[in-house]
């Protein structure tokens, strides 16, 4: 079995994926917490309702910004 991998930038790293991974499960793998981010795709925000629908290609790049409440 051959498994083919993307390679992903998220916050200026590189990152290797499964090639057909969703952009939620990528998010996941990598132990964000997908209810209190903000993310850009490829200079888009995206939302939260449209990351299981994103498929990861090889050279994609994200930015992720983790909300954080305070006072």
């Amino acid at each position: 079995m051959n498994l083919q991998y993307n390679t992903v930038i998220v916050n200026g790293e590189v990152f290797n994926c499964y090639d057909q991974m969703s952009l939620h499960d990528f998010l996941i793998y990598l132990k964000f917490d997908i209810r209190t981010i903000v993310v850009e795709y490829n200079r888009e925000i995206i939302s939260l309702m449209n990351f299981r629908q994103i498929i990861l290609n090889n050279g994609d790049k994200l930015e992720v910004v983790t909300i954080v409440g305070g006072g």
